[in-house]
């Protein structure tokens, strides 16, 4: 008899969350060769490794409604008051339709990184739009298509300036920063300059630029106290230094203000968190750079561009830094590999849905809600210290800051400190006169007539700085006003697209796993997205015991001291690995140690982060079978004994294997005074089966976008923790504005919020909360079986190029065509392209081996799925046999014509293979995904760069 209590607590969350059921994981066990997923961990993972008998410590898995009513309660002991703090993070209103249609909608955040860019039309058009928007507002011809957030775009902006044009040139070692740039970007320039020998000369400018060289400048418009300057002269007299200026600037006050581009800025950058995106405790937000003409091609990240498709239509595609850390290595423009997709997605289609006039009058809401309220505060008697001004008063009150801080608190309100005498206060899209009182009842100061107040009150933005030039001219920011337009606008644009809601997407090296409902659920809450990320800790206890319960949960799964999530990216969490090492070495007094040993297999990311944390990359040959060279390593090691700073492996190897001398590499590198970065985007390989922590690794990134479910938004959001031993915890990242959020001793900060991208973290935290130890434990294995069963199914068509002891693979394998290319002229393109007219995302294509396709498959495909792509890839290889025996012509056969539109079949069919055979190669019987263009010219691309929305012209 079913006992009361398995009843009550219903299906468990990992059998919702793994996809083959019991029947079908016995096929493809007994398909791989092994009774149990016990018996796979013994037969795949090192002994040496493997944690037999020493599970993780977590809590008993809650259902989905268990947790979720978890997460109620924590949400419910945050405060989210009246939010005035300002310092770039601002209320606003997410339109419904856009929450429900792209943040809530698994069209839009289960999509990957549009490597496949003819079945990615609808995000590449969105991200289009929000380059538009940016290099619109700015004033400048060219912006990318997100980057982390505000500080790290001003960072990438100081190193883009000093590795280009006349700048490059200079000896000059100096970069100036405008003492009124926002804090927390100032913060993280400056971990990003250290290593790499740049001095941040933080200065007042109102003076004029100091003395002495430098390369470039940065500036504030408006300043973080609020003030607005003209610029103009200040940029002008910089130019006749030879230095280039970047300008942090807030986006909707470039609705009103002009552009900087106008005053002669070379770069913009900023955040678009204010265009529909919650604060959410400090992200995830969409940052943005802009730059000038003869700058685009220096862009960090990713950039939307306009080429044609083999039909001559129009269609996007990722334009020249695509994956260019697998190309250029340590040679990079920068680390990152994603960025903020899905927000820049909400960011655009809120420039959409308002249009320019909608913009400016949320702008001007925001604007005269602070004129007012100085004005009020100046009739009470209280020193306005800035006559100029967008949305942010800085009040003086000497002595009294406190006071009237406190007194905003009581009533709801919060305002920031800025010091003993000095009080902000920032106004938004939500501000309402009902927030002016209590502010000025927090000043003591009473305002009787609002209304006559506002009337008798002139703008605070002065005349030579009003913007009179146009802006979102184009016709998608006027065509989509009403929620009707809007909504069928995103369901045309997601149609475009395959996402995890309609195909596996088998990417090698990504884990597209499910991201469930349940654990999307909580982010939306305005419990959670309304905390402002400089609010006192005391204003979000439950978020924070999220943020606690994750990093000791994440400690305990990878044997490591100590976790922090700040980073929010894995590039990001690489970078502050590195940082802490680097740190340490510096304690020991070991400062000369700046060799960083990779192995040539590596994530391209890896020696683009070493670089920036200023060590030197020296390669690690890999042998036949793919794993690290250990002859090779051991003379790298002894040439490099005395400067030796660490080693960077992933584990299991990018090749999709267990090395089996891992734990001799970490001795190896030890025993030289070196240490252990193990990349942990793998880590959905080793979750209850071993620790980095306990076989040698004192420092790791983990992926939460890929292991722990936060989905990945078409290129980000994503979140990378690092995880130290005890004598790298004092080298965390930490923050100037929240002592709590890092170590005293810390790195300083790497992003520009405490807690990275706290309002995702409850996505992670559900995942751990309703798998449970013994359920992470079965999706490793599953994982593990399904790409085994893959490799079983594939080898007999594609040879596996690398598998381990027993011919056994990880959670992934690499399937080699280069032996198909040579015989038959057909190329991972034409396989990966041709995948899309079977309705499926092709695997990540010639990485980390050039011609080959590597599949990851996770363990959230059921038996069902995981056949369709099987069969599609043995029918593929079908096809190229018909090719290589000259039944089809190696120019014009379903492979290299792929993929078919439904276009293609109106016109004049010349071609050797039939309409059906076309578009149907996998039958009728399942619904027909139609990838909206074909092939895409990418070189023309390139030749001729269009990165934002094409004249209306262009469309006639």
């Amino acid at each position: 008899m079913t006992q009361l209590d398995d009843l009550e607590h219903g299906t468990p969350f990992v059998d919702r969350h793994i996809g083959p059921r019991a029947a079908e994981l016995s096929t493809i066990l007994d398909a791989v060769g092994v009774a149990s997923l016990d018996e796979l961990a013994t037969r795949t993972v090192p002994a040496s490794i493997l944690a037999e008998g020493n599970p993780v410590e977590l809590p008993v898995p809650a259902t989905e409604a268990e947790a979720l009513a978890e997460l109620r309660e924590l949400a419910a002991s945050n405060s989210p008051l009246v939010q005035m703090i300002g310092l770039g993070y601002h209320g606003t209103v997410t339109p419904p339709v856009i929450r429900r249609n792209v943040l809530e909608s698994p069209a839009w955040y289960t999509a990957y990184t549009p490597y496949q860019p003819e079945i990615s039309q609808g995000r590449l058009e969105a991200l289009l739009n929000f380059q538009t928007m940016v290099a619109d507002l700015s004033g400048l011809p060219v912006a990318n298509a997100s980057m982390l957030d505000e500080g790290t775009a001003a960072a990438e902006a100081m190193t883009l300036i000093r590795r280009s044009g006349r700048a490059g040139k200079s000896m000059a070692t100096r970069f100036v920063v405008d003492a009124d740039t926002l804090p927390q970007t100032i913060a993280v320039i400056e971990t990003r300059a250290e290593p790499l020998g740049i001095e941040v000369v933080v200065a007042d400018l109102d003076g004029g630029l100091p003395d002495g060289e430098f390369f470039g400048v940065l500036l504030a418009y408006p300043g973080a106290s609020g003030a607005v300057r003209d610029h103009e002269r200040l940029i002008a007299a910089a130019h006749e230094r030879g230095a280039k200026v970047a300008v942090a600037a807030d986006p909707l006050a470039l609705t009103v203000l002009r552009s900087p581009g106008e005053i002669g800025a070379d770069i913009v950058v900023g955040s678009t968190q204010r265009f529909g995106v919650p604060m959410g405790f400090g992200g995830p937000h969409a940052g943005y750079i802009a730059v000038g003409k003869g700058l685009e091609r220096q862009l960090p990240g990713r950039l939307v561009g306009v080429s044609t498709d083999a039909d001559g239509a129009r269609a996007y595609r990722l334009a020249l830094q695509t994956r260019e850390q697998h190309i250029r290595r340590e040679k990079a423009t920068s680390n990152i590999c994603t960025a903020q997709v899905l927000l820049a997605v909400i960011a655009s289609m809120y420039a959409v849905y308002h249009g320019p006039e909608g913009l400016r009058a949320i702008a001007t809401k925001a604007h005269r809600m602070a004129a007012v309220l100085g004005a009020g505060l100046r009739a009470g008697g209280v020193e306005i210290v800035h006559e100029n001004f967008f949305d942010t008063v800085l009040a003086r009150v000497p002595g009294r800051a406190a006071d009237v801080v406190t007194a905003a608190r009581e009533l709801g309100v919060n305002l920031r400190l800025a010091d003993a005498d000095h009080v902000g206060i920032s106004c938004d899209e939500t501000t309402t006169r009902a927030h002016l009182s209590l502010v000025w009842q927090a000043f003591d100061v009473t305002v009787s007539d609002v209304d006559g107040l506002d009337e008798s009150t002139v703008d605070a933005v002065p005349a030579g700085l009003v913007r009179t030039s146009e802006y979102l001219t184009h016709p998608v920011f006027h065509t989509h006003r009403s929620e009707t337009a809007l909504l069928r606008y995103l369901r045309a644009l997601s149609d475009k697209d395959v996402a995890l809601d309609r195909s596996m997407i088998p990417l090698g090296s990504c884990t597209m796993k499910l991201n469930a409902t349940a654990e999307m659920e909580p982010i939306t809450w305005p419990e959670f997205a309304n905390l402002h990320p400089f609010a006192p800790v005391e204003d979000a206890p439950g978020l924070l015991r999220i943020v606690s319960d994750l990093e000791d949960w994440l400690a305990k799964i990878t044997g490591y001291h100590a976790v922090s999530l700040q980073p929010n990216a894995g590039s990001q969490g690489e970078f502050a690995g590195l940082l802490a090492i680097r740190a340490y070495h510096r304690d020991q007094g070991n400062g000369q140690r700046d060799v960083c040993l990779i192995p040539s297999s590596a994530h391209g990311t890896n020696a683009a982060s070493a670089v920036m944390a200023g060590m030197r990359v020296v390669v690690v040959k890999c042998d036949e079978a793919g794993n690290i060279d250990m002859a090779h390593l051991k003379s790298t090691v002894d040439d490099h004994r005395d400067d030796l700073a660490a080693i960077m492996i992933t584990y299991p190897s990018t090749h999709g294997v267990y090395e089996d001398t891992v734990r001799e590499v970490c001795s190896l590198v030890h025993q030289a005074g070196g240490q252990v970065y193990v990349d942990g985007a793998n880590l959905n390989a080793l979750i209850g089966l071993a620790r980095y922590g306990e076989f040698g690794s004192d420092v790791s990134h983990l992926n939460l976008h890929k292991t722990f479910c936060i989905p990945h938004g078409g290129g980000g959001p994503g979140v990378g923790p690092i995880g130290v031993r005890e004598h790298l915890a004092p080298f965390l990242p930490n923050h100037p504005l929240q002592p709590t959020a890092g170590p005293e001793t810390g790195i300083g900060p790497i992003s520009a919020a405490p807690w990275g991208s706290a309002s995702i973290l409850p996505i992670s935290w559900a995942y751990v909360r309703m798998m449970g130890a013994d359920g992470l434990r079965k999706a490793t294995l599953t994982a593990v079986a399904s790409a085994n069963y893959v490799a079983r199914r594939l080898g007999e068509h594609y040879p596996v190029l690398y598998t381990g002891e027993g011919g056994f693979v990880a959670h992934e394998c690499i399937l080699d065509l280069r032996k198909i290319t040579a015989d038959t002229g057909v190329t991972v393109d034409d396989v990966a392209k041709r995948l899309a007219d079977y309705g499926l995302h092709a695997p990540t294509m010639s990485f980390p081996v050039a011609g080959t396709l590597m599949v990851e498959p996770t363990e959230s495909e059921d038996l069902a799925e995981l056949d369709r792509f099987c069969d599609a890839m043995i029918a593929v290889k079908r096809e190229i046999d018909r090719v290589e025996s000259g039944e089809w012509p190696a120019d014009d056969n379903p492979l290299r014509n792929a993929p078919h539109t439904a276009m293609c079949l109106t016109e004049e069919w010349k071609h050797p293979y039939t309409r059906h055979e076309a578009v149907f190669p996998a039958g009728t019987s399942a619904p027909k995904i139609w990838p909206p263009v074909r092939r895409i010219d990418g070189a023309k691309g390139d030749r001729n760069l269009v990165c934002s929305c094409p004249p209306p012209e262009a469309f006639e």
